[in-house]
């Protein structure tokens, strides 16, 4: 599974939001939402329905986000205006109900209120977000589905459900995301969207040359660069497709994931979900070379074989000159974007690159200090303009950065 721990993401540093609990067994879940809001910055205010207080106690809600926890909407304090339904909506940026069950989705499809979290919804000046949570049957009842369709055109956003095993034994549609999950989708809810409605096709980590069926040649790419992008341009509305060599990475959530080994194989893949897209972005460290006519089984050492193997090399497909070429005669718009990674000369190699292949941009780095690192210090190079240079940062705000500058030319 995918770690807890998230990068701090764009648009949820300060962000006021009310986490609305409902009555299920995914309560559970919601403790470890509020603690990843409280990381990313955000000033949780967490409300329960009474059916809520009995899957998961109050307390640890206001352990977690430093509050007291609402329930009743009937206010007990003499200082209090009795309005709460009011009064805490209009201090949210964002209202998120997780879990959702089915009955409080259906109210709040037909504008029914009779408790403290109905209320607050039908009173809310700001966006609304449910996590559905409940059975499969339940998830796929007609009721069920209507309503989901009505509160999606009514403008709330839906994240989820997942499918899988559930509590009562059920395996299907109707789990709650997981907290990252929700947490990845609040940040693309209130994220500006730039590339929404586009397809962006991306590249990343290195290849691998088979030898033989053990092995290999391939390179340092970790594939942190390529992925960062990847989830920062699905944060940013991004329809995204990732062909990845083999990396020891978490697929970034919301992209489509499509794993390959060899050049060859990459090239393949980019070619089959080429044409729809509409911005290409190659960061893979591809192998220039593959072993020709690979052996199908293990090459073993002989005694008194000559030290070293003697392989046969042939040339792999450059995929960015060819997409680059493609692009230069496809009717419909297609922005390239190339990576060059260079121990010395970069401006020189990476300016050289720009126009052999074709590409509107290359983005250079010095590969001794990018090659598996966390940090990334950026060159962004373009026919038209002088060489844009990004401090160094993480490789997620570094594909922030460098996807704000593509956004206005994609």
């Amino acid at each position: 599974m995918r770690p807890v721990e998230l990068p701090k993401l764009p648009g949820l540093n300060e962000l006021r939001v009310v986490l609305g609990v409902c009555g299920g067994i995914a309560a559970y879940k919601s403790a470890e939402l509020v603690r990843l809001l409280i990381k990313q910055g955000c000033d949780v205010q967490v409300v329960m329905t009474e059916s809520a207080t009995r899957f998961i106690a109050p307390l640890t809600f206001q352990a977690l986000s430093g509050k007291p926890v609402h329930v009743s909407q009937w206010p007990a304090g003499n200082n209090d205006r009795g309005m709460p339904h009011i009064d805490i909506s209009r201090q949210a940026d964002f209202l998120l109900v997780a879990p959702c069950t089915a009955n409080s989705m259906a109210k709040y499809a037909h504008g029914f209120a009779d408790n403290l979290l109905d209320n607050l919804v039908l009173a809310r000046n700001c966006p609304l977000a449910i996590a559905p949570a409940m059975n499969v049957e339940m998830w796929n009842n007609p009721a069920t589905l209507r309503n989901v369709a009505r509160l999606q055109a009514d403008g709330v956003h839906v994240f989820g459900p997942a499918a899988g095993e559930q509590a009562c034994g059920e395996i299907g549609s109707g789990r709650m995301l997981e907290p990252f999950e929700i947490v990845l989708e609040l940040a693309r809810a209130v994220a500006p969207k730039p590339f929404a409605g586009k397809k962006i096709l991306i590249t990343a980590g290195p290849t691998f040359e088979a030898i033989d069926p053990v092995r290999g040649i391939t390179n340092r790419s970790s594939g942190k660069m390529g992925y960062a992008l990847a989830q920062a341009a699905w944060l940013l509305g991004a329809e995204v497709t990732l062909v990845s060599g083999p990396t020891a990475l978490p697929a970034p959530y919301g992209a489509r994931m499509l794993q390959v080994q060899s050049a060859r194989q990459m090239h393949a893949a980019v070619f089959t979900h080429l044409e729809q897209a509409d911005l290409f972005i190659g960061v893979a460290a591809v192998a220039d070379y593959g072993i020709k006519n690979p052996s199908l089984s293990k090459q073993k050492k002989q005694e008194g074989q000559p030290a070293g193997l003697n392989m046969e090399f042939e040339l792999n497909p450059d995929i960015l000159a060819e997409v680059g070429q493609l692009a230069s005669q496809r009717a419909n718009p297609l922005t390239v974007v190339g990576f060059a990674a260079e121990t010395e000369n970069l401006d020189e190699y990476a300016t050289r690159k720009l126009a052999s292949k074709k590409a509107h941009f290359i983005v250079g780095n010095l590969a001794q200090d990018a090659l598996g690192a966390d940090l990334s210090e950026l060159t962004l190079y373009s026919p038209t303009e002088a060489p844009i240079r990004l401090e160094r940062m993480s490789k997620l705000q570094s594909a922030q950065a460098l996807l704000a500058h593509l956004a206005q030319h994609a």
